[in-house]
Formats: C-alpha cells, sequence, structure tokens
C-alpha cells in the first residue's frame, strides 16, 4: 500500500478546509483531499453572505445577544464571543487575498449589507447573492499558486489511522480512496484536520450539493471521537418548490430585503407565529411553514417581493431572479412556490473553538464540527464566519503545538481486502440510499414524535446491519462508503433525538413541548455495542 507523508492533511476543500491550509502552509506541507473537484463544497453553494459586525451602528454585544437567542439557551457565551469579535479581522484578511464584496458606495467603500432572520441590524456582508462562490473562488486562487499546498481531487477518506493509549485515541493520518482509479492509500501527517461540511444529504430534500454525505463527522466517530447534538438539523424555510429545481435555495436575504410570506392568496401567515414575521428565526419559520401545509393539506406555501419591482430584485439577486425565471417564475410579478428543507447541521464533531477534539492529532473546522457556537439553531450567516475564524484559530494552536514524536516512525497497517470482490449487486446501495432518506424525512423532520423516532430507528439499525455485511463482501467504492456514513451519522441523529426530552430550537418533539429551565448538550461516544 501506498503510504504518503505530509506536515498536515486536510480533509475538505471548502471555505474551512482551505483556509486552515493556507495558514498551515507557512510551517509546513500541506495535502488537501476532496472527495471531487476541488470547488465542489457547501461554500460554493453559500448564497447569503458572512454575519459580521461592520458599521458603527452595530455592536459585538448586538451580534452576541442575536445568535444566543436563535441558539435557544444552548449556545457557548465564550466561544460565541471570541467568533464575533475575530471577524472584522477575517474579513480584512478575505480582502487582502482578493475577495471583494459588494458596495452600496462604491466612492465611500460602504458594504452593502444584508439583513436575515434573527438579526437585529443589517451585518451580513455579501457578494450579490453567490457570496459562496466568490469566497470559494478567492480560496482556490491562493491556494493553488502555494507551492507548499497540494489538492487531490477525487479523493475520499475512508476511515482515519489512530493508535489507543491509556489517554484515548491518537489520530496519525488517515486511509484514503481513490475514486477514479479505485486505488487505497493512506497518508501519514503530525496533524488531520477533518473540514469536510455538513450532512444535507441524510435527508431525502435538501438544499445541500451531493456531497454533504457526513462523512467527516462518520469518520470521526468511528474513530472514537465525540459527536455532540447533532439532534438540531436545521431546515432552510425556503427551497424552491418546483420539479426540475433539485433543492434550489431562496436566500433568506431575500426575506430581509422585505418578502412575505404569504398563501395562495396572497395572504400573509407569519405574524400569527412570531412578532417578527418573516424575519423570524429559521427553526420557528420552518414550523410555521410546515404546520401551514399539513394543517391546510397544501403542497407548498410562497415568497411575495413583487412590491420591489424588477429593477431592484435583478440588481440585489440577479443569480436567485434568472433562475426562477428558468422555471418559469418571474420574481417581480408572481409569487415564488417554497418549501422547507434540511439546511445545515447545528451539531457534529465536539470541538474547543480552535478546532481540538477529543482525539489527540485530530481537529474539525465549519460545519463539521461543533464548537458551541450555533446551540440548537444556526443563526443565518453565522457559518461562514465560523468556518474562517475557527480554520485561523486551528492553524494557530496546531502551529503553536507541534508533535513531539516522529510520526515517520510510525507504521500504519496496510489496507485488509480480505475476501472482497467487485460488486454486481450495486442496486442495493441505491436502494438503501433511498430508503435512508426517506425514513430520516418521514419520522425525523421538523416535528417529531417517539413513536416516530423509534420506527426510524429500528429501520436505520436494519440497514446499518446490510450496510456493513456489504461493506465486507465487495471492493469499496464512493457510493459503499457515502451509503455507510449516511447511514451511521442518520442513527447518530436519531439517538440524539430520542435523548432529549424537551422541544428546544430546531428539535421540536410533541411528546415534549416545553423547553427544560437548564440546557443540556447531548453528547455521544461509540460503544462496541453501536457496531452492530
Amino acid at each position: 500500500m501506498r503510504v504518503l507523508n505530509y506536515d498536515y492533511l486536510v480533509v475538505g476543500s471548502g471555505m474551512a478546509g482551505l483556509s486552515t491550509a493556507r495558514h498551515l502552509s507557512e510551517h509546513g506541507h500541506v495535502l488537501v483531499v476532496t472527495k471531487k473537484e476541488r470547488q465542489e463544497s457547501n461554500t460554493n453553494y453559500a448564497q447569503g453572505g458572512i454575519a459580521c459586525v461592520t458599521l458603527e451602528d452595530d455592536t459585538f454585544e448586538m451580534h452576541v445577544a442575536d445568535t444566543l437567542d436563535a441558539g435557544a439557551g444552548l449556545c457557548d457565551e465564550d466561544v460565541v464571543r471570541k467568533i464575533v469579535a475575530d471577524g472584522p479581522a477575517r474579513m480584512d484578511e478575505l480582502r487582502s487575498i482578493g475577495m471583494h464584496f459588494t458596495e452600496r458606495d462604491k466612492s465611500s467603500g460602504e458594504p452593502d449589507l444584508g439583513r436575515e432572520g434573527g438579526h437585529s441590524k443589517r451585518r451580513i456582508l455579501h457578494a450579490g447573492d453567490i457570496t459562496g462562490r466568490h469566497v470559494e473562488e478567492t480560496l482556490l486562487k491562493n491556494v493553488e499558486s502555494n507551492p507548499n499546498i497540494k489538492i487531490l481531487e477525487n479523493t475520499m477518506a475512508i476511515d482515519l489511522v489512530t493508535r489507543n493509549f491509556s489517554f484515548g485515541p491518537e489520530c496519525v493520518g488517515a486511509y484514503l480512496l481513490d475514486t477514479v482509479t479505485g486505488e487505497i492509500f493512506a497518508v501519514r501527517a503530525t496533524y488531520t484536520v477533518l473540514a469536510t461540511g455538513g450532512a444535507g444529504k441524510v435527508y431525502l430534500y435538501t438544499t445541500n450539493p451531493d456531497v454533504a454525505t457526513a462523512g467527516g463527522i462518520a469518520i470521526a466517530w468511528r474513530a472514537g471521537a465525540e459527536i455532540r447534538n447533532m439532534e438540531f438539523i436545521q431546515f432552510h424555510p425556503t427551497c424552491l418548490y418546483h420539479p426540475e429545481a433539485k433543492s434550489f435555495l431562496i436566500s433568506e436575504a431575500v426575506r430581509g430585503e422585505g418578502a412575505e410570506l404569504v398563501d395562495a392568496d396572497g395572504v400573509p401567515f407569519m405574524a400569527r407565529y412570531d412578532k417578527r414575521g418573516a424575519l423570524a428565526p429559521r427553526d420557528i419559520v420552518a414550523r410555521a411553514i410546515d404546520h401551514e401545509m399539513k394543517s391546510r393539506g397544501i403542497e407548498c406555501v410562497y415568497l411575495d417581493i413583487r412590491h420591489k419591482g424588477r429593477d431592484f430584485l435583478t440588481k440585489r439577486f440577479p443569480n436567485i431572479f434568472e433562475k426562477c425565471l428558468q422555471f418559469g417564475i418571474d420574481m417581480s410579478k408572481d409569487l415564488i412556490p417554497v418549501v422547507p428543507a434540511a439546511h445545515y447541521c447545528c451539531g457534529g464533531i465536539k470541538t474547543t473553538v480552535d478546532g481540538r477534539t477529543n482525539i489527540k492529532g485530530l481537529l474539525a473546522v465549519g460545519e463539521t464540527a461543533s464548537t458551541g457556537l450555533h446551540g440548537a439553531n444556526r443563526l443565518a450567516s453565522n457559518s461562514l464566519l465560523e468556518a474562517i475564524v475557527c480554520a485561523y484559530r486551528a492553524a494557530q494552536w496546531i502551529v503553536a503545538n507541534p508533535r513531539k514524536a516522529d510520526i515517520s516512525d510510525i507504521v500504519i497497517p496496510p489496507w485488509v481486502y480480505g475476501e472482497a470482490v467487485p460488486s454486481d449487486e450495486r442496486v442495493v446501495v441505491a436502494h438503501n440510499w433511498e430508503e435512508v432518506r426517506t425514513c430520516m424525512w418521514d419520522y425525523v423532520g421538523i416535528v417529531r414524535t417517539d413513536k416516530r423516532l423509534e420506527r426510524a430507528l429500528t429501520r436505520i439499525t436494519n440497514i446499518r446491519r446490510e450496510i456493513r455485511q456489504y461493506y465486507f463482501d465487495y471492493f469499496v467504492t464512493r457510493d459503499t462508503l457515502e451509503l455507510r456514513n449516511i447511514a451511521d451519522v442518520a442513527w447518530l441523529i436519531i439517538k440524539s433525538a430520542m435523548h432529549r426530552k424537551e422541544s428546544r430550537g430546531l428539535h421540536y418533539t410533541l411528546d415534549y413541548p416545553e423547553t427544560k429551565l437548564v440546557a443540556e448538550d447531548t453528547v455521544l461516544r461509540r460503544t462496541s455495542g453501536d457496531d452492530l
């Protein structure tokens, strides 16, 4: 088996992964692996922008207060303060490498700040309505010209390479799959950083791209990492409802600019649910839409921003306007049909604000990590802020704490193929993939009950048994790895949801509608019984 040696291994090529890599490259050689093309990440699809205190009429205290309010009592206030306060410096860093945010006044350079649900002020830095794409392009341009960084595309992490000690597991690298050639090889590294993004594809309907299959969370859990608050899956309230749209997101910034949520007759309904109306936090808006759809027996609700006019809409939301037109919807004349869809994972690998996990040598940053910033519900546009701040802090911590042991002397066991053969039953993978996602959508969605969760646990447990047998019988492929990962993370979401006997933030259960006075995290760690 081929073994590569690098100072640092970064898994994932979104904002968190690339930011970590560029900072670490000043102190050693970095390998970035990504399972598809390098630009294919959740970052690349982020529309809204980055929440950051910028103008004098806004303050860190206001941003902190909005974050804590959205997080429903479960945020780590110290972490919130550190990330919010670090925001301006990281935005200056982005600008220094070529990032351009949309300006209200080009002569003065004043930014055109947006406002989204849960924010008391306009504080969203954006680049039109495709902020994430511009961020990704800026970072890639910087990283690709860096001789200390190598990017391997079409390369997927299978599992971490660990050694067990009295203090717990230690990570020394990872087994990787070249998804084009099928070769399995290993990377030996002093530090491994997981930046693999979210878990949207665990659900049948999601705003996430196909790469969001929870790989980082799954492989960290299998290695012994603590996983926190996986019950808190954020459903974005406004995904375009159209049979050919493939879950295209209508940014929350559209509501920030005055769009109302209405029924088919154009009558607003959000005031009945929250005094903030359409700009209430996402958990409240998603539940309201879910209730409207189920109580009325309708397939969708609508966004109404017709009063803003074509000129404003084509300037502020050029990408969204054009995309809607492709499906026969003119935002300046028509109501926009929308439904909720799985969007963001507020839980993940339990880390400190600088990315440290309970596994020595392993860090996690971005959506795959649970730092304590989001609590029970993420405040809009805090995700990219967390990604770039925590990436910087993780790199700083790594540099300040070099591994003393000579990692190059560690022997990585060769991959064992056993009696595995090429699969002639790919239909099994496809069937189980759909069954996992349908089960999660039907039973572990916006509104939950004990009975639904018990049904989901039984089904997912049986599917995991099938997958485990299939995994060992046949050669490893990208499809089998992704199926294995989404099934493991589906199980983690269900177990976490069953543990929480209350309704808080994104976790709403009809059996326990009240919120407990004391907020507590849900933390899971793999045990021998979890291996089925």
